[in-house]
């Protein structure tokens, strides 16, 4: 993509997150995912009410008069982005393309982090890790990140979850924000999974596609598997062959729900035809209102 149209891009889209974020998702995502614990700020006299566990016992004795310590949130965390740039995130047979939805996705919520002056990493993977950009804090570094998801080419075109969380488990020492952003075609995760819940916390966003659900009935016709490469015939006019895919893929859904909800893991379904607003802003109260 030529440079001037990549610029033209990325202010397109920051223009619409930015505006989301300031209007809808700062404080949302403020309240949602707070910082691990307090912090001692300072000392002030006590006052009728004050807890009698909150006093400074030391500086009580040296003023002669009780004083209270203040503590107050620690908010500086830090988000990352684990973000699938497989070949099957580049379907989309509505408004938009997975990878343009989850584009502006991960900009809204970089936007809403770099407000409360969190750092944002950001990992890229298919079936290998693709990039890694280390977090920093700043609007500046924000723009590269949506710039490198417009226009970021991945080697690969398949799914390796196992691996996209080994390696963020890896790198990500502190406890931090996590989202995974996928579509979630690929299996034999549970493990990593499960250490990423544990040791952060740990958000899963799924993308999808209306028309991945059901099969049309459009008689014979070709089908391309995007991370395979592979082009199939396939008898849609066959109702067996409808029935079958949609079992199958509802069963797929079902066992990924399944395992996030075993593993304490919120998620929320984001889908190309309808704004990602409404399952985000869901997501985030029904987070809030667990704390």
């Amino acid at each position: 993509m030529e440079t001037s149209e990549l610029l033209k891009r990325v202010r397109k889209i920051e223009i619409k997150t930015r505006g989301l974020s300031n209007q809808i998702f700062s404080g949302e995502y403020h309240s949602a995912f707070k910082g691990r614990g307090m912090a001692f700020s300072e000392v002030r006299e006590y006052m009728p009410g004050d807890p009698i566990r909150s006093i400074d016992w030391n500086v009580t004795a040296r003023l002669n008069h009780p004083y209270v310590k203040v503590f107050e949130e620690e908010r500086e965390i830090t988000m990352m982005l684990i973000v699938d740039v497989s070949a099957s995130e580049n379907f989309g047979s509505k408004s938009m393309l997975k990878r343009e939805m989850i584009t502006e996705v991960a900009a809204v919520l970089a936007f809403s982090a770099v407000q409360n002056n969190d750092k944002i990493g950001i990992i890229f993977f298919s079936d290998r890790i693709e990039k890694y950009i280390p977090p920093k804090k700043g609007k500046s570094h924000i723009l590269r990140i949506i710039r490198e998801l417009i226009d970021f080419e991945p080697e690969g075109t398949g799914t390796n979850i196992k691996e996209a969380l080994g390696f963020f488990n890896n790198v990500t020492k502190k406890r931090s924000i996590a989202f995974l952003i996928s579509d979630m075609l690929d299996s034999d995760y549970e493990k990593p999974l499960r250490i990423a819940k544990r040791k952060h916390d740990f958000v899963t966003l799924l993308t999808k596609d209306i028309a991945e659900e059901t099969l049309p009935d459009l008689g014979l016709v070709p089908m391309k598997d995007f991370e395979s490469g592979k082009t199939f015939w396939v008898d849609t006019s066959d109702k067996e062959v409808r029935k079958n895919y949609k079992r199958n893929r509802d069963q797929k859904l079902k066992e990924t729900e399944d395992l996030l909800r075993k593993s304490g893991i919120d998620y929320a379904h984001l889908y190309t035809n309808r704004s990602y607003v409404q399952p985000l802003m869901q997501l985030f109260k029904k987070r809030e209102s667990k704390r």
